[in-house]
């Protein structure tokens, strides 16, 4: 029979399984938020009347800058402005045909699109994006006052939340020394120590022997 684990051994299990979880929140969140810019980026591409309507004309096939200028009744240069921007995001793919460019639909960008950004777990993404923002902002509401900290939150989900914040008071790139770190954070807060501790155990800074410095 294993003898059973101290109260010390168990309490530091149970916060690297806290702040584990946490931290896998936040990779979800930041795969959230890719996505949400990636659908961006799709959207506004196609929020345009000419591109739209050339996307509309290669679904039936290939066609050329100056074909597609003649059937849009406008200029080539106007056509290679759009059919550019479509490019960027891959929607349209193009070939040479003697001196011509001559243009198609990606299908399988299009496939991506509709499978990926245009899915119920696309939209959900969208909404825990949005739905998170509010809830760190109604963290930051309930334990900030001013610029200051009333609390150290005991939940590790929220205690990174407030770290995340503190630790943009720092400058990227800039090593400090451990009494320059507790004078910024004494702005904030009174219990430099703790959480200096606190930085470093949830991998926003690094520490070498007395100097700090915030990761990126």
């Amino acid at each position: 029979m294993e003898p059973p684990q101290n109260t010390e051994e168990s309490n530091v299990q149970s916060r690297c399984v806290q702040f584990c979880r946490a931290h896998t929140k936040a990779e979800e969140r930041q795969l959230n938020s890719e996505a949400l810019s990636t659908t961006v980026r799709y959207l506004k591409v196609m929020a345009h009347a000419t591109r739209l309507r050339i996307l509309g004309i290669l679904a039936d096939g290939e066609w050329s800058v100056s074909e597609l200028a003649e059937l849009l009744d406008t200029t080539s240069s106007t056509v290679s402005r759009h059919l550019a921007k479509l490019q960027e995001v891959d929607l349209v793919r193009m070939r040479m045909d003697d001196a011509n460019h001559v243009y198609s639909l990606n299908d399988e960008t299009l496939q991506r699109i509709n499978r990926d950004l245009i899915s119920p777990a696309s939209i959900v993404a969208i909404g825990e994006e949005s739905v998170g923002d509010a809830w760190e902002q109604r963290v930051l509401t309930t334990f900030l006052d001013g610029d200051r900290l009333t609390k150290i939150p005991d939940k590790p989900r929220k205690r990174l939340v407030i770290l995340t914040w503190l630790v943009q008071k720092f400058s990227p790139g800039v090593r400090y020394p451990e009494a320059q770190v507790n004078a910024i954070i004494r702005r904030h807060h009174d219990d430099t120590a703790t959480l200096r501790r606190e930085l470093i155990a949830a991998r926003l800074m690094q520490r070498d022997g007395g100097v700090y410095w915030r990761v990126d």
